[in-house]
């Protein structure tokens, strides 16, 4: 003899008939759904309240409310809205942005900001800024397009030059300049 699996003994919840409960009886069980958001953040509690009870009423909407007729009709509807609830609350709770939200009143002083001036930095910068202006005008004009919001072909097409030869003078300016920098700081 075979075991039984567990409710075995009920029809599918397909084959039970379709029942439409009303928004406003839906909207009386909210109790039920808050007990059962009761561990999300209250900050999110009422938006993650109005979906449970937004999908609750496309799902009836769609016909998909189809309770055991054995089960008291207020019972039925609470077991089904906690079942909602719960799935809902648990894809919040695991979701990617409840874990790595951070509220802040001024998210902005949370970044470090350098304290006085990297001479360092302003030190390279000059470097560079040397070295390019030691390169020939049409090195310095091909590294500079790579700051144009227009792309290499539409650079090559204002001076009137293939593409392939506007990125040919880019790759030979960016080589010259890497030559120039690493002279310099020997």
């Amino acid at each position: 003899m075979k075991p039984r699996r567990k409710g075995a003994g009920r029809p599918p919840a397909a084959r039970h008939p379709r029942k439409r409960p009303s928004i406003e009886e839906i909207l009386a069980e909210r109790g039920i759904v808050l007990a059962t958001l009761a561990g999300i953040p209250r900050r999110d509690r009422r938006d993650v309240e109005a979906e449970v009870l937004l999908n609750a009423w496309n799902a009836v909407r769609r016909g998909l409310y189809r309770p055991d007729p054995r089960d008291k009709p207020r019972d039925a509807l609470r077991k089904w809205l906690h079942g909602i609830a719960w799935r809902l609350a648990s894809h919040y709770v695991h979701s990617a942005w409840s874990r790595r939200a951070v509220l802040h009143p001024e998210p902005l002083g949370l970044l470090h900001e350098p304290v006085g001036i990297d001479m360092h930095a302003q030190i390279e910068a000059r470097e560079v800024l040397d070295a390019m202006a030691s390169l020939p005008p049409w090195q310095r004009d091909a590294l500079l397009s790579v700051d144009d919001p227009l792309s290499l072909v539409a650079y090559a097409k204002r001076r009137r030059m293939n593409p392939s030869t506007a990125a040919s003078r880019l790759r030979i300016a960016r080589e010259a300049l890497a030559l120039k920098l690493r002279r310099w700081r020997r």
